[in-house]
């Protein structure tokens, strides 16, 4: 029994422990509403204090709050989670606090006990999303000249030697001359935002803005404001501030990853390119925008469509061109010309000399499905331009992970009988902790970061494979 209550004490220890070191503010409340946990990201967010919160009822702690408004009660009351909603209420001290929540009850033996609540800042958000759209004001008032810069690649760029992705380049070009909208559809990796440049660029809109932006990366709750902008008074602190649409009149707008805007924004997204107006955040005036927008999916449209996560009036608006960028798998005779093309360009950025890929590795290179498309390539390229110190690429110079699949390694681990798939992975842990250490030039922290590990871990692996 006192082997038992240690274990469960060194459990709760282990538990707090980790709810602590996560960078995500982290409340827990039981089904009375009083908390029986409060971490110091939380204390921050909402200008706490962990001791004036512990312990308390949140009534006591955030007066403001309501069974209704507050998410934690309701969840209690409901049992069902609540994602991303934001949050506004006012603390002890009498400070307003924006947050955005994802709730979740707590059960134990299928009886809820309590609720869990991981919030972020919304107002940090909201003054990050408000910086970019200033930064993109600012590259808008630029001289013609310089606003060109925004643009960097021509579908001259686009290089490849595949008669289909020849023809697709010589549709594009053609195309690129008309207003309409255009869905490009690809795989990560296959060069899409590359494509899109090259399709302003030529375009008639081509001395106008381009501006890109990746709906996934933006939280669904600042998404709104940054394409559409804000009216002053539409939140507190909010400002009269052009959205993106505004900021790309004349030009073109690019949405990336189309198909993680949520669903109702899609519905106003759908209204501006219908009648070219867009209504500012809290305002009632419409403002007439001259935009070209372009999107893009790494999904396929029909699979976006049976997911529910595309409407299918805004696709069947945006679909009058649709342009799919085939995956490297599919353009066999560009791989070893990429190749060799990324070998010359990284010979001159790194100084180097090497002549190209040896012939035993070529096979590997063409026949390997490259799930990472262009992207992949060209990165195992760089990799391995780093550390060759031969005149010629070879099997030894890999990424760890394609060294495994290369048929150098696969014939010499047939040949020593080195089946075994505990040793293997242990093997294989020690190469890429030392390929990390080095390229990291020792540095652990670094190192650690490129491993995806926490730094105890790695510290803990290196004692561990020098013992």
């Amino acid at each position: 029994m006192k082997c038992m209550v240690q274990m469960t004490t060194l459990t709760q220890e282990v538990l707090t422990a980790i709810l602590k070191s996560i960078d995500e503010g982290i409340h827990v409340v039981n089904t009375d509403g009083k908390t029986i946990f409060y971490n110091e990201v939380a204390a921050r967010h909402d200008g706490m204090s962990v001791k004036e919160v512990l312990g308390k009822h949140l009534f006591e702690a955030f007066p403001s709050l309501t069974e209704d408004s507050s998410t934690l009660l309701r969840v209690i009351k409901t049992t069902k989670p609540i994602y991303n909603q934001t949050q506004v209420y006012v603390n002890l001290h009498g400070i307003r606090i924006d947050t955005i929540n994802t709730t979740l009850p707590i059960f134990l033996d299928n009886e809820i006990i309590g609720a869990v609540e991981i919030a972020k800042d919304y107002s940090r958000m909201k003054l990050l999303a408000e910086r970019l759209l200033d930064l993109q004001k600012g590259l808008q008032k630029r001289s013609k000249k310089k606003a060109m810069k925004q643009v960097k690649y021509t579908l001259n760029d686009l290089m490849t030697v595949n008669p289909n992705f020849i023809s697709l380049k010589a549709e594009a070009k053609k195309l690129a001359k008309s207003d309409s909208s255009i869905l490009v559809y690809g795989e990560s990796g296959t060069g899409k935002e590359l494509f899109v440049q090259g399709l302003h660029q030529a375009s008639f809109r081509s001395d106008g803005p381009f501006i890109a932006q990746n709906c996934a990366a933006i939280p669904e709750t600042l998404l709104e404001s940054i394409l559409f902008g804000t009216s002053k008074g539409s939140y507190t602190g909010a400002v009269e501030r052009k959205g993106l649409f505004e900021l790309a009149d004349e030009g073109t707008l690019f949405l990336d990853e189309l198909h993680s805007m949520p669903i109702e924004l899609q519905a106003k997204l759908l209204r501006v390119l219908e009648d070219g107006m867009v209504r500012r955040v809290g305002s009632s005036q419409s403002i007439s925008v001259n935009v070209r927008v372009i999107a893009a999916m790494n999904i396929h449209p029909t699979k976006a469509l049976q997911d529910e996560k595309l409407r299918s009036d805004l696709y069947y608006r945006l679909n009058v061109f649709t342009f799919s960028l085939l995956p490297l798998r599919e353009r066999q005779e560009d791989i070893l010309y990429l190749a060799n093309y990324f070998i010359q360009e990284f010979n001159r950025k790194l100084n180097k000399h090497i002549q190209g890929i040896e012939k035993n590795l070529e096979t590997f290179f063409s026949q390997f499905q490259w799930p990472g498309n262009v992207r992949e390539l060209k990165h195992t390229i760089e990799y391995m331009m780093n550390i060759c110190v031969g005149d010629w690429l070879t099997a030894e110079d890999l990424p760890i992970m394609l060294k495994q699949l290369s048929p150098v390694s696969q014939n010499q681990m047939t040949l020593n009988g080195q089946l075994s798939l505990r040793k293997n992975v242990e093997e294989l842990e020690k190469r890429l902790i030392a390929d990390a250490i080095k390229v990291s030039g020792g540095k652990i922290n670094q190192a650690a970061k490129l491993l995806e590990i926490p730094r105890q871990t790695l510290q803990y692996k290196l004692k561990k494979i020098k013992t």
